[in-house]
């Protein structure tokens, strides 16, 4: 079975800010972009609100068909968002609240109680919860003691060393998957996946379910069309 294409609609949500219309209509993209063949819809409201915001959410809950991940860091007014939303998925991020973007995963020894009650939160509402966590097959370790359903592997760091030696970008990343699927947690990945570097990504990664992809995706709809550009990731996933 090929992993999911989850589309992060973010970036959506900005250009419609930067003028502060409704356009481009957000609710509508992610209509389109199920209809476009993605199998699930991500979005991450932050705190300072510059894309998706939290009065989206409800609106998006109602027509989002296939599967709303919602993804952030679980202050009190995220945990209390999602608990009321309720989506077919929760990832947590370690971000502070004034980052550009996610880039590392849970130290999730150091946060463990923390983590432990915020997800039996989640668990209460019947809600599957992902953990964002770095490449390595220690963490998964924690990732299983703190009795989350999945894990998100960053893969920024995979991106990164990808053109220079593409075996070593992954190798991190293969080994934390296997472990996952030994203690049986499910696998997510996502960060500076692109046309490029996924289908390899895919061939390497064991047990690998969803990739929630959105910044590269939205960059090659410039050139190519929203349609072309998430057909062209659904034919990675596959090859």
């Amino acid at each position: 079975m090929n992993p999911r294409l989850s589309v992060n609609i973010n970036k959506i949500a900005l250009i419609r800010n930067s003028r502060g219309a409704n356009l481009p209509d957000l609710s509508q993209v992610a209509r389109d972009c199920e209809r476009f063949g993605a199998q699930g819809i991500t979005v991450h409201p932050r705190p300072d609100e510059r894309h998706v915001r939290k009065s989206d959410i409800a609106s998006l809950k109602k027509i989002v068909s296939t599967e709303f991940n919602i993804e952030g860091y679980p202050s009190s007014e995220f945990v209390d968002l999602v608990v009321k939303t309720k989506p077919e998925q929760v990832t947590l991020v370690p971000d502070p609240p004034g980052a550009l973007t996610s880039d590392h995963g849970w130290d999730i020894k150091e946060y463990f109680n923390f983590l432990v009650d915020v997800l039996a939160s989640f668990k209460s509402a019947a809600i599957r919860t992902s953990l964002f966590i770095d490449a390595d097959p220690k963490v998964v370790d924690w990732a299983r003691k703190v009795g989350v359903d999945r894990v998100e592997l960053y893969t920024g760091p995979y991106a990164a060393k990808f053109d220079n030696n593409p075996g070593m970008a992954v190798e991190a990343y293969k080994l934390t998957a296997q472990r996952c699927q030994a203690e049986g947690l499910g696998i997510n990945a996502g960060h500076d996946l692109n046309l490029r570097n996924l289908s390899y990504f895919r061939r390497n990664v064991p047990g690998l379910l969803e990739v929630s992809i959105g910044h590269a995706l939205v960059c090659d709809a410039i050139y190519i069309g929203l349609e072309n550009s998430i057909q062209r990731y659904l034919w990675e996933l596959q090859s």
